[in-house]
């Protein structure tokens, strides 16, 4: 029995870090948006085997218990209690490894949505971002996808309307950032005035991409003060992008268009200087089944 899905990247369209906890975990207050650049994830059961084996397209991930989908898998099963026997893992990456952009934990949330299936454990969303909190801040939002607000150290979810169309272009330079050493920069600035996230949530409930772009603010990308980042923003701005930013705690930026023609001639400016650029759109789900080459929906309401 085997299964294959397609994992969203996630982009956040505000992020600001309000304080820390004694365990160390930081306390974030977040606006999240799947996007439609994606992996595959392939989960084969064997009766006949034993264990969790892991595989990818990209050498740079690793394939042993530390990898984010080995643990997701790991946790279903301390769940469930069911007999594991043989787990058979294959990734097919898209998206960039250190950017920001949930890579790794929507990868453990299209575990998750695998296993839930193939085992017949029929485990609820709730149950299955349970799971994921324990595996990662960013992996309960990517079991649900679309457009969310989150409070906590990122799990405390809240839905919004689904972003309206728009076009995103998302690159990738040539450098990443430690997200331990963001955190370090942030604590040593301090926490004395968080940032509102209602003008970026109300733009998202009126649909206004406009206003969303306008009202985009990322705490870790004005305490890394990086011109380069800097200057792919302008790049985009000079392009004709409504607004950009760098997600999560990068390096990845991403710039919103409300004109197809431009995100081109954005990407196409941003290519003389950059291997990794996607153009994507706002996505309303989080993993979705493929059968045949196609994609046939999100596995759970």
């Amino acid at each position: 029995m085997k299964m294959t899905v397609q994992s969203p990247a996630k982009i956040n369209l505000f992020l600001d870090i309000t304080g820390k906890r004694n365990d160390g975990y930081h306390l974030i207050n977040t606006v999240m948006q799947s996007v439609s650049l994606s992996d595959d994830v392939t989960v084969a059961l064997d009766q006949d085997g034993q264990g969790i084996t892991l595989s990818c397209s990209r050498d740079d991930i690793p394939c042993d218990s530390s990898n984010t989908a080995y643990k997701a898998a790991e946790k279903f099963y301390e769940h469930t209690g069911l007999p594991m026997g043989g787990v058979n893992i294959k990734i097919k990456k898209r998206i960039p490894s250190g950017a920001g952009m949930a890579g790794g934990s929507t990868d453990a949330a299209a575990v998750l949505y695998c296993l839930n299936e193939l085992t017949g454990a029929g485990l609820s969303k709730e149950e299955l971002a349970e799971i994921g909190e324990q595996v990662g801040a960013d992996v309960p939002f990517c079991v649900y996808g679309g457009t969310m607000s989150a409070g906590g150290i990122g799990t405390i979810l809240s839905p919004l309307p689904d972003m309206p169309s728009c076009e995103i272009v998302i690159v990738m330079p040539d450098f990443r950032i430690s997200t331990k050493e963001a955190y370090e920069r942030s604590d040593s600035i301090g926490y004395d005035e968080p940032k509102s996230m209602e003008p970026v949530s109300s733009a998202v409930c009126s649909g206004n991409v406009s206003g969303i772009a306008k009202a985009l603010y990322n705490k870790f990308e004005e305490v890394a003060d990086i011109r380069e980042i800097d200057d792919i923003k302008s790049m985009m701005k000079q392009s004709g992008a409504l607004g950009a930013l760098m997600t999560g705690s990068g390096s990845a930026v991403f710039g919103i268009f409300d004109d197809e023609d431009k995100a081109d001639e954005c990407k196409s400016r941003l290519s003389e200087k950059y291997n990794e650029i996607f153009i994507v759109h706002p996505v309303p789900n989080g993993p979705s089944q493929i059968v045949h080459g196609r994609i046939i929906g999100s596995l759970l309401k």
